[in-house]
Parts: structure tokens; C-alpha cells; sequence
């Protein structure tokens, strides 16, 4: 991956394609985003597929390119940061893209700067999205270390099965136990409290009803194409 620093006059006619076309289903999120994202879809702990390190991912649906937490106006009832982020980078205290990320392909509609060089609003997203994901980074590591080193980090399988026969079941997910969470001494549920790590812990537990909830809304957009 090469990486070039954002320039107004390097990437004048830069267009990008919209991030929820190359996301994929479990997006990346922070804690600061946790509430939020709880109140729309399903949170899990899953791993990075390099470094084996886990993070917190919010599933917006079941494949790419099919999103089942729109809302009525057809909005994302949440919109994770990292949707804004892809294809670019924190680089110090400026801003790099990856040239090839394919959200850079040929045919995206959305410019990077208006003509008198200032950041468009596509682009000022951007910005306001890696600030808040770096801003965010370090609590979201000591909220995971401190899942693991209570050992409160479990496997979950999710197999689902729609209307229309087809089967889908969902591996390398992660919840919070609620179970090991309970057996914890006082002093240990005290440190988690004062350090701002339950109440994240029990929106990820909480999040699991989403899973059904976005089972049926997919069963029902099958019978509206049926």
C-alpha cells in the first residue's frame, strides 16, 4: 500500500465512491460509538485477520452491499465512522489516502475539494471521522484488554435460516459473557464501573436481539422481491 498525503492541488479532480459500497457487513467501531451503534444493530468482538488482535464491530448486515439498519427515510440508522474513513489514513497530524483503495475507482461521485480548493463535505466527513476514531483509540484498547483480562471475551455461533431456504451462519464472533461477568468479584465489577468499561460491556451483551430483528427485515425484503 502506498499512501500520499492529501493535497488540494494533487487530488483537485480526486472522486470517490460512497464508503457503504466497500465496507464490509462487521464494521470497526469505537467506544465512543458503542451506545449509538447498540441502539441500531448487533456488536460483537471479532479479529483482525493480520494481527489476530481483537476489535469491536458493528454487523450492518449480512453481506456487502446489503445493509439491514436503514431507516424508514433510508438513512443508516447508525453510521459508523470507519464507513467515512476507508481508503484513508492518519498520517501525524495530516491526512493520507491510498490511491488504489477501490474507493478511488473510476466512476465515484463524490469530489474531495470544491474549485477554490477548500474540502467539500464528503471530505470534511472524512476528517471528522479520523479524528474521532483516533480519538477514541485508546480507550477502545483498554476496554478490550480489560474484557480479556477478566476473561470475559466468549465465542458465539449464529446460524441463520431465511424464507428462502438459504442458510447462513455467522463464525469468528465474539460476545461479552454475562455469565463470567456475574461470578466476578465486587472489587473487580468496581474497577470496571470506575473505569467506564460495564456500560459498553452490557450494550455489547444487549446488542444480540438485533440479530433476529435483522433476520426478519431480510426475510421481509425477500417477499417484496418475491
Amino acid at each position: 500500500m502506498s499512501l500520499e498525503l492529501l493535497n488540494s492541488d494533487t487530488h483537485a479532480t480526486v472522486r470517490m465512491h460512497l464508503g457503504e459500497a466497500m465496507a464490509d457487513p462487521l464494521v470497526r467501531i469505537v467506544t465512543s460509538e458503542i451506545a449509538a451503534a447498540a441502539a441500531a444493530c448487533p456488536l460483537f468482538f471479532s479479529k483482525h485477520a493480520e494481527s489476530g488482535a481483537f476489535y469491536v464491530g458493528a454487523l450492518t448486515g449480512f453481506r456487502r452491499g446489503e445493509p439491514l439498519i436503514d431507516s424508514p427515510d433510508g438513512r443508516w440508522a447508525f453510521r459508523p465512522s470507519e464507513i467515512d474513513r476507508l481508503g484513508f489514513f492518519a498520517s501525524g497530524d495530516s491526512i493520507a489516502l491510498d490511491p488504489d483503495h477501490p474507493r478511488f475507482a473510476v466512476g465515484g461521485s463524490e469530489a474531495l475539494f470544491y474549485p477554490d480548493q477548500t474540502p467539500t463535505a464528503a471530505l470534511r466527513a472524512v476528517q471528522k471521522a479520523i479524528g474521532g476514531l483516533m480519538a477514541s483509540a485508546a480507550a477502545t484498547e483498554a476496554f478490550i484488554a480489560a474484557m480479556l483480562a477478566h476473561r470475559l471475551i466468549e465465542p458465539i455461533d449464529i446460524s441463520l435460516a431465511f424464507d428462502d431456504g438459504e442458510t447462513l451462519r455467522l463464525d469468528g464472533l465474539y460476545t461479552v459473557s454475562l455469565d463470567a461477568l456475574s461470578e466476578l468479584p465486587d472489587a473487580a465489577v468496581m474497577g470496571l464501573f470506575r473505569a467506564g468499561h460495564l456500560q459498553p460491556a452490557f450494550a455489547l451483551a444487549g446488542s444480540l436481539h438485533h440479530v433476529a430483528l435483522m433476520a426478519r427485515r431480510r426475510n421481509a425484503r425477500l417477499t417484496q422481491i418475491g
